[in-house]
């Protein structure tokens, strides 16, 4: 079963995993539209996939500005005159100790993670029809809790919460929705995350990357591809009766966790 002929929509297209996935719906035929912050990013997402021989589109598009949103999917429906599949994986992260006096970066990861989901949900399904699929990225941040991260798993959190009740939502459409819950996974985002923490601790990024390796029971980080191959299958007719789901990617780290 391929997805070939449909029309995606991946916000976040620029990043690592927002790339990789559109490249991915590429390889299957689909139609790819690509948004974030940084146009250089996502034209050379568009790029790759373009030598590949597939077609994509990009626009530069703030996931947290209505306008914006209305705009960028406006001009993919234009273009393709519907939407097939929405990924909301537009996110940044970043720590948010509760004494920071600045609220600045805790508004914003609340912003770009939950509230940009909202958005270009709320945007994109008027041009959703049946099989529609929307896939959340949340995080195993949003099945427990890491002492100065609360903005992100805050976010996280709330994803899963906002991915449980839009599916029943939607579920008489035709329409299902989805959560991904990866771990580490090597990217800029958790390069970040080693680097602040670390130096918190007063590690090396090295050794406190070894640390958080050792403790995913698979003992290695989540791999891009894996998350892809999730985000795919979800996408497929044979996922159609499964909705309103939060999926692990973690190596077993939250086994134990009752997440």
């Amino acid at each position: 079963v391929t997805l070939n002929g449909r029309w995606a929509i991946v916000t976040g297209g620029g990043s690592v995993i927002g790339s990789v996935i559109a490249l991915g719906f590429a390889d299957q035929g689909v139609r790819v539209a690509v948004c974030g912050r940084r146009a250089e990013l996502l034209e050379q997402t568009v790029e790759q996939i373009v030598k590949s021989g597939g077609s994509a589109m990009s626009v530069p598009a703030d996931v947290t500005d209505r306008g914006e949103v209305e705009r960028f999917v406006a001009s993919v429906v234009n273009e393709w005159g519907q939407v097939d599949i929405l990924v909301n994986n537009a996110g940044v992260s970043g720590r948010t100790p509760i004494d920071d006096p600045d609220d600045t970066r805790w508004l914003n990861i609340l912003d770009v993670n939950l509230t940009g989901s909202y958005l270009c949900s709320k945007v994109v399904l008027p041009h959703m029809k049946e099989p529609g699929r929307i896939v959340n990225m949340s995080s195993v941040l949003g099945r427990f809790g890491v002492p100065g991260y609360a903005a992100y798993c805050t976010a996280k959190h709330g994803i899963i919460g906002f991915t449980k009740a839009l599916a029943l939502e939607v579920a008489g459409r035709g329409i299902t929705v989805n959560a991904i819950c990866p771990t580490w996974v090597d990217t800029d985002m958790a390069r970040q995350g080693i680097e602040e923490t670390a130096a918190i601790l007063g590690m090396s990024a090295e050794a406190f990357r070894t640390q958080a390796v050792a403790s995913v029971p698979i003992k290695r980080m989540a791999e891009v591809g894996e998350i892809v191959a999730l985000t795919m299958y979800l996408c497929q007719a044979d996922a159609a009766s499964i909705t309103g789901q939060v999926i692990n990617v973690c190596g077993g780290a939250t086994a134990g966790s009752g997440g």
